[in-house]
């Protein structure tokens, strides 16, 4: 028997592309919660200047991205599997959240996704640097925080990477998602580079995503892709030694929401990038939260928790985020590798023990602490 329509819970409305499957999750998940269809705002209509909003509307914000025309109105190109054009996709995307978190205040409206904060969220070197400042662990970085130095390309990253402890550095453009224009590069002695990355580059020059990891073993390959890449702005950290799960490098994905760590994935890979869509694949969560506990005498788990909820708090006015934790050899030590603002993309995930959202998928549990906190407020008021 479906869940009976509430008048309870909170009148949603979701900007997001209604043909594609995020949309379509938070779709389903409102209607297993029983609550009133969320009101569905197409990101061509925020773009195109045509979005409206009601008073007493909760507005949660999906991820613009799988959608041709949304793609070719941010990033100014029509083939989505392009790498470069990421800077302006930044300025686009920030421009129209803020307009979009202005007409939300105009309109009595609650969104719960804080503009300003997404503008952090999406350039890796504010993100790190916030992290940083709070003393949440993480890679060490010469591009983040006050005084960092320009990139300009491969004779910039080169020559920081002749720092302490980074002869092994990820090199990543500043606004980039899903290991998009990542590498992993390696310097082994002078003019011995490789590095690790699912870029292709043509015979034009121009930068490809592919859903295949390959090896680039000279420094004019790896020279090329980074000084292609670099006028979008590069983010460069230590590579970390990570912790391993039969034999394949591990980390996890781990939603927060509302505050409280809720679902977590662990990411294996034969390479060091461990997405899923390059051919990682989830590993076994109980055996990690076993391993840690051993390592640590019982309280590393909880420990590892309590830094991606630390990391969510730096970000008090984003509802949901995901959570990229890094273990490291031996399970002992976690550091945040990124902090996701739409990282709940998790289909099948069900809550973490004691996480309060056992038995809910990662939208379910975000429309929980929805209709919590509804409840709370209306308390309040009595």
């Amino acid at each position: 028997m479906s869940p009976s329509r509430s008048s309870g819970g909170p009148r949603l409305a979701v900007v997001g592309n209604p043909a594609g499957r995020r949309v379509r999750l938070f779709r389903e998940a409102v209607g297993a919660a029983g609550l009133p269809a969320a009101r569905e705002v197409a990101w061509l209509d925020v773009l195109g200047g045509r979005a409206e909003f009601r008073p007493g509307e909760v507005v949660r914000i999906e991820s613009p991205g799988e959608d041709a025309a949304v793609e070719r109105l941010l990033r100014g190109a029509d083939d989505p599997t392009r790498v470069e054009g990421t800077a302006l996709w930044y300025e686009r995307f920030t421009s129209a959240v803020r307009e979009l978190g202005r007409a939300v205040r105009e309109a009595g409206a609650d969104l719960l996704d804080d503009p300003d904060e997404l503008a952090v969220l999406f350039d890796k070197r504010l993100c790190h640097g916030v992290l940083d400042v709070a003393s949440v662990p993480v890679p060490p970085s010469p591009t983040s925080g006050p005084g960092a130095p320009p990139v300009r390309g491969w004779d910039d990253v080169r020559a920081l990477m002749d720092g302490p402890g980074m002869r092994r550095a990820f090199v990543k453009i500043a606004h980039g998602s899903s290991a998009s224009g990542v590498l992993a590069v390696e310097i082994a002695g002078p003019g011995r580079v490789r590095a690790t990355t699912s870029v292709e580059r043509d015979t034009a020059g121009r930068l490809f995503n592919s859903l295949r990891v390959r090896r680039l073993t000279t420094e004019r390959e790896v020279a090329a892709i980074v000084d292609t890449l670099a006028p979008d702005g590069l983010h460069v950290e230590r590579w970390l030694p990570k912790a391993t799960q039969q034999g394949r490098a591990a980390d996890l994905r781990v939603l927060v929401v509302a505050g409280r760590a809720t679902h977590a994935v662990v990411r294996t890979s034969s390479s060091p990038m461990t997405n899923l869509h390059l051919g990682g694949a989830r590993g076994d969560l109980n055996a990690v939260r076993a391993a840690t506990e051993a390592a640590s005498g019982g309280a590393s788990w909880a420990a590892a928790l309590e830094i991606c909820e630390r990391a969510a708090a730096c970000f008090p006015g984003t509802h949901c985020v995901g959570v990229d934790l890094l273990p490291s050899t031996g399970w002992r030590r976690f550091a945040v590798g990124e902090v996701n603002a739409f990282g709940d993309l998790l289909p099948g995930l069900t809550g973490l023990p004691g996480s309060g959202a056992e038995g809910l998928d990662t939208y379910g549990a975000q429309l929980a602490a929805l209709r919590a906190r509804a409840g709370g407020e209306r308390r309040a008021r009595l």
